[in-house]
C-alpha cells in the first residue's frame, strides 16, 4: 500500500467491455511525486492466458475501444516491452488470466506518470487485447507498431481519483 500524503496522486480506470467481448474490471493509478507509477488491477472475462495491456492515446471512447487511438507513443519510438529502453510510453507488457479468466495485478512503470504535463496518462484510455503482445519481437512490422495484441477486449478512459487502497495481491 502506498501512504496517502499530499504528494501523492491517484487514477482510476473502468474498463468496459468492446462489443460482446464480456471482459471488464478495474485499473488503478497511484504516483508519489518523483516515483513510479503503481498500477493494481482486477480484470475478468478473459481467455486464460496472456493478453496485451497498453494505454492509448485517446480518452475518446465514443465508438468502442476503436476509437482509443494507437498507442500512446508521444517520442515517436517502436513498440517493444515495459523494460526495453526504447518503447512507446503506452507499452505495459502482458497480463496473464488465470484458468477462471480474472487477472489479478500489480506492477509499477518508469514512463507514465499521473503528474504533471510529461508521459501524463490522465485522460487518456487503458485497453486490454485479446491476444498476447509480442513486445515488438515479432518478425512483421505490425509488432513493431502493435505487438500483434489482437482486437481490443476492454477499454476505459483514466480519471483523477481520490485516494485508493491498493491490495496485497
Amino acid at each position: 500500500m502506498v501512504e496517502s500524503t499530499a504528494d501523492t496522486r491517484y487514477a482510476v480506470c473502468v474498463l468496459n467491455p468492446d462489443g460482446d467481448s464480456g471482459v471488464k474490471g478495474v485499473v488503478k493509478f497511484v504516483q508519489q511525486v518523483g516515483g513510479k507509477v503503481t498500477i493494481q488491477a482486477t480484470i475478468t472475462g478473459l481467455a486464460p492466458g496472456n493478453h496485451g495491456f497498453h494505454i492509448h492515446e485517446f480518452g475518446n471512447l465514443t465508438n468502442g475501444c476503436v476509437t482509443a487511438g494507437p498507442h500512446y507513443n508521444p517520442t515517436g519510438q517502436t513498440h517493444a516491452g515495459p523494460d526495453d529502453e526504447v518503447r512507446h510510453v503506452g507499452d505495459l507488457g502482458n497480463i496473464v488470466a488465470d484458468d477462471s479468466g480474472v487477472a489479478n495485478f500489480t506492477l509499477e512503470d518508469h514512463l507514465i506518470h499521473v503528474y504533471g504535463d510529461v508521459n501524463n496518462v490522465v485522460g487518456r484510455s487503458v485497453v486490454v487485447h485479446k491476444n498476447q503482445d509480442d513486445l515488438g519481437r515479432g518478425d512483421n512490422e505490425e509488432s513493431l507498431k502493435t505487438g500483434n495484441a489482437g482486437a481490443r477486449q476492454a477499454c476505459g478512459v483514466i480519471g483523477i481519483s481520490g485516494p485508493l487502497e491498493l491490495q496485497k495481491l
